[in-house]
């Protein structure tokens, strides 16, 4: 049962860090690319909706995003939608369509990217701890009644103590990765 335990808390980690990669793929470079706000989640109709099953997004230029919706009423939700994204991208629409332009990447907007990187890493952290304080108190719970020992309840701990050291250490190099790509493009 403690195995249990300690396969669904590493699987749940894993899907973290998955995210945070999936993240981190998506924060631009200086290029337009579609990736970077496709699941940008819009509010549909009062349903949370990924962007592009609401509309086509396509990059006419590496400078330039432009979103045509299948619906035109979801204009101004669209554009809220990524600005709240925290993307620091400023949408504008033009009838039909919203357009994007992307900035070329000043050293201030590599810092703020930067930050962003860095916020998303923290993010993932505090996930992953509490991913294993979930799985710690159930080691507790198990515990108290009795269903493992105290020296199996310390191990175990131990264990989830182990992987989130060598997770934050696997994001932690994440992050230094990117940021390193981030300053030489």
């Amino acid at each position: 049962m403690p195995e249990e335990i300690e396969r669904d808390m590493l699987r749940h980690m894993d899907k973290s860090i998955e995210v945070l990669k999936s993240n981190l793929g998506k924060i631009q470079t200086g290029r337009a690319n579609p990736k970077m706000i496709e699941d940008t989640i819009v509010d549909y109709y009062g349903t949370s909706t990924p962007l592009n099953r609401l509309a086509t997004i396509v990059a006419p230029d590496q400078n330039l995003l432009v979103i045509q919706p299948y619906d035109r009423t979801q204009i101004a939700s669209i554009e809220k939608a990524i600005l709240s994204a925290g993307l620091g991208l400023n949408p504008t629409h033009e009838g039909k369509v919203v357009r994007i332009k992307i900035p070329k990447l000043s050293e201030e907007r590599r810092e703020q990217l930067t930050h962003i990187i860095k916020a998303r890493g923290e993010d993932t952290k505090v996930a992953l701890r509490n991913i294993r304080r979930d799985a710690n108190g159930k080691l507790e719970q198990m515990r108290d009644e009795g269903s493992i020992s105290e020296d199996d309840y310390f191990r175990y701990h131990e264990k989830n103590d182990k992987a989130i050291r060598e997770r934050s250490e696997e994001i932690d190099k994440l992050v230094k990765a990117r940021n390193k790509q981030l300053r030489t493009i």
